[in-house]
């Protein structure tokens, strides 16, 4: 796994470095120097960092298994960051140091070909800007995944139409082949993405066959295959959901599947309403269509076959890959023991209350619940999940232990920091990404 994930990684950078090794040998440009050549390297730089992004995001389960997919959106989305602050430095130079190169700024008189890269550059700052602030702007998740797409269509063919209109670094037979193969390649998998999953998907729909209400707001969409099930599925996997759509709309969204890969080829995802798609898709009826693309993610006890125990960390709807790990391990008979954080607001709202308890029947699993608000009767843990909660369960054998944390982000991030200074190796905490979108 970790040379799988090594090898990736190379053929990243070398993919980044091979427009600088074929843009930029042979005859250099008359006119040019080292701070002129500089700039364009770091527009060849964010040209490549951007045309890598469609890799990330196309969903390639040979790219994502050593890592989980949730980690190459994450650098997708830092590599979106990286590829605009690249863009910006190219611009920044030629304006501040060849401000004549620029010619004028004004589209409607300026060259096409310079403002084709200030297009690039406008368009790759406005997806960066509504992807990282989508919440606090209020743009509703349908309306941003279109936009997202266009985007990112709109930047990237600008950006390489740019390169071939200033020609400086494209005038021989070599680098026009390699600007051609970038296109052709970022076109196939836009093509792959947009038109090859969807037309897969559409020889696969789903039917949903109960909406269960569960404890917290939470309802549970049980969906059977009506084509083929999804394959070499694990516990605490995800996969794309799209529901009474066609599969080349973009109203998808990533849930986790909340049952065990044991129960057969039928699926469960369990929801909480939280706004735009989880609202609607909580509403979703008996019969209604689905259609899946999955099953993605590394958050599963599958990934530690020899772990002695797991200690586990959720948070409100987080418990979700977790149930379903647990589900699974009582499903195979598997008796390695498990430590339960779970933390919520109230006690009535925990989500699988009845279940967990069930569990502990069956396994050798250690539930703590820690309640914010508890009932007066309440004899547990309280307020917030912190290092003494932890210490107080958790002996010097589970150290080295894998310990799986998913939820929102303050808990998360301060688990973590518990755990550190508990001894806990950094190697040893798996954090699943609770918002990828």
């Amino acid at each position: 796994m970790t040379m799988r994930a090594s090898l990736w990684v190379l053929a990243a950078f070398a993919a980044m470095a091979l427009p600088f090794v074929v843009l930029l040998s042979g005859e250099r440009a008359p006119g040019t120097g080292w701070l002129r050549d500089f700039s364009k390297g770091l527009g060849f730089g964010a040209l490549a960092a951007a045309g890598l992004q469609f890799a990330l995001t196309a969903r390639f389960r040979r790219l994502a298994h050593p890592f989980g997919i949730d980690v190459v959106y994450l650098f997708h989305r830092y590599l979106a960051l990286g590829a605009v602050l690249l863009m910006l430095g190219h611009f920044g130079i030629f304006y501040i140091w060849y401000h004549d190169d620029l010619g004028q700024l004004n589209p409607l008189t300026a060259r096409w070909e310079l403002t084709m890269g200030r297009l690039a550059l406008l368009a790759f700052a406005l997806l960066v800007v509504t992807s990282e602030f989508r919440k606090q702007l209020r743009i509703e998740y349908g309306l941003w995944r279109t936009a997202h797409a266009s985007l990112a269509v709109v930047a990237f063919a600008a950006a390489i139409l740019h390169v071939l209109g200033v020609g400086h670094f494209t005038g021989t037979t070599d680098k026009r082949l390699l600007m051609l193969g970038v296109t052709a390649g970022w076109l196939l998998l836009l093509a792959w993405v947009r038109l090859g999953k969807p037309w897969y998907q559409t020889h696969n729909p789903w039917r949903v066959t109960h909406n269960i209400a569960e404890r917290g707001g939470v309802h549970t969409l049980v969906l059977e295959p009506l084509g083929q099930g999804l394959r070499r599925r694990r516990p605490g996997q995800f996969a794309w959901l799209t529901l009474g759509h066609s599969p080349y709309g973009l109203r998808e969204h990533p849930f986790t599947l909340s049952d065990a890969p044991e129960g057969g080829p039928s699926i469960a995802m369990s929801i909480k309403p939280l706004g735009d798609f989880t609202d609607k898709a909580v509403t979703t009826p008996v019969g209604a269509t689905a259609w899946l693309d999955g099953p993605y993610g590394a958050f599963s006890i599958d990934m530690e076959p020899g772990a002695p125990g797991f200690v586990m960390i959720a948070g409100g709807i987080g418990i979700t890959p977790v149930i379903s790990n647990l589900r699974a391990m009582a499903a195979r008979g598997d008796m390695r023991p498990v430590v339960l954080f779970y933390a919520n607001p109230d006690w009535e709202g925990v989500t699988f209350r009845e279940e967990l308890e069930a569990l502990q029947e069956r396994m050798r699993l250690k539930i703590v619940h820690v309640i914010e608000e508890p009932p007066d009767d309440w004899e547990g843990e309280t307020g917030h999940l912190t290092k003494k909660i932890l210490a107080r369960h958790l002996g010097e054998a589970t150290r080295d232990w894998p310990h799986m944390l998913c939820g929102p982000v303050p808990l998360t991030d301060a688990a973590k920091q518990a755990l550190r200074e508990l001894g806990v190796p950094l190697w040893r905490i798996d954090s699943e990404i609770f918002d990828m979108v």
